[in-house]
C-alpha cells in the first residue's frame, strides 16, 4: 500500500527532492499551513507562527483591480516558525510542491481543494462560492515540465471534472514509488470587492493497492 510524504520547497533552488542544496520542509498534515498574504514583519520568513490578529494585519488590500498574490509562505507548527516560500505562485518553477509516494497506486493521485475538512463543500468566496471556475486558486501540474510563464492552470474546487489536478499529468495510476510535483497561486479578482478569510483544505486522493 502506498504511503505519501509531502514537502513544501522552502529554499531557492528549483531542483528535484533529492539534489544537492534543495531545502525541502516535510509538510506534516493537518498542522502545517499554507498562508497567502500581503506580508508583514509578523507574518515574514523567520517569524513565529502568527496570532490571527497578526493574520489579518498581514491581510490583502482589495483594489478594485486583480491582484495576483505573491507572498506564499508555510507554517511550520512543530517550530512555531514561519517560512517564506518564494519560488510558489505566479512563477516557473517547477519543484515547489513535492508528493512522494513509496510504492505503486491503483489510480492516478489527484489534488482537490474544498471549504473545509469534511471535503463536502466548495461554497467559500476563495473557491468562487459555489463556482469552481470561478476559484483564486489555480494549481498547475509540474512533474515532467515547468510552468510557462503566466500560468493559466487550473481553477480548483471540488472534485468535478476540470477543477482538480492530476498529479501524474494524465498518465495514470502510479507503477513504482515516484515523487509528482505541483505549483499553486491565487489570483483575487477585481470583482472581489468585500474581504473575507479563509481557510481551504488541500487534499491528495488515491487508490491503494491492497
Amino acid at each position: 500500500m502506498a504511503n505519501l510524504t509531502i514537502y513544501v520547497n522552502k529554499g531557492s533552488i528549483d531542483d528535484e527532492i533529492l539534489a544537492s542544496g534543495v531545502d525541502f520542509l516535510e509538510f506534516s498534515s493537518g498542522n502545517d499551513k499554507l498562508i497567502f498574504t500581503a506580508g508583514s514583519p509578523e507574518v515574514d520568513d523567520g517569524a513565529d507562527a502568527p496570532t490571527q490578529q497578526e493574520l489579518i494585519s498581514a491581510g490583502i488590500v482589495l483594489t478594485g483591480s486583480e491582484i495576483i498574490v505573491s507572498d506564499y509562505l508555510v507554517q511550520d507548527t512543530s517550530a512555531n516558525l514561519l517560512y517564506s516560500l518564494s519560488l510558489m505562485g505566479n512563477t516557473t518553477n517547477r519543484y515547489v510542491l513535492a508528493f512522494d509516494f513509496d510504492d505503486l497506486t491503483a489510480s492516478e493521485p489527484v489534488l482537490e481543494v474544498w471549504d473545509d475538512s469534511n471535503l463536502d463543500s466548495f461554497d467559500g468566496d476563495m473557491l468562487g462560492a459555489g463556482t469552481p471556475s470561478q476559484s483564486f486558486i489555480k494549481g498547475i501540474t509540474t512533474t515532467y515540465a515547468a510552468p510557462a510563464s503566466n500560468w493559466t492552470g487550473t481553477n480548483m474546487a471540488g472534485s468535478g471534472s476540470g477543477y482538480f489536478l492530476y498529479l501524474n499529468d494524465q498518465n495514470g495510476a502510479l507503477t513504482a514509488a515516484d515523487t509528482l510535483y505541483a505549483n499553486i497561486k491565487v489570483i483575487i479578482p477585481a470583482s472581489q470587492t468585500v474581504g473575507f478569510s479563509a481557510n481551504p483544505v488541500f487534499v491528495v486522493k488515491w487508490l491503494s493497492n491492497g
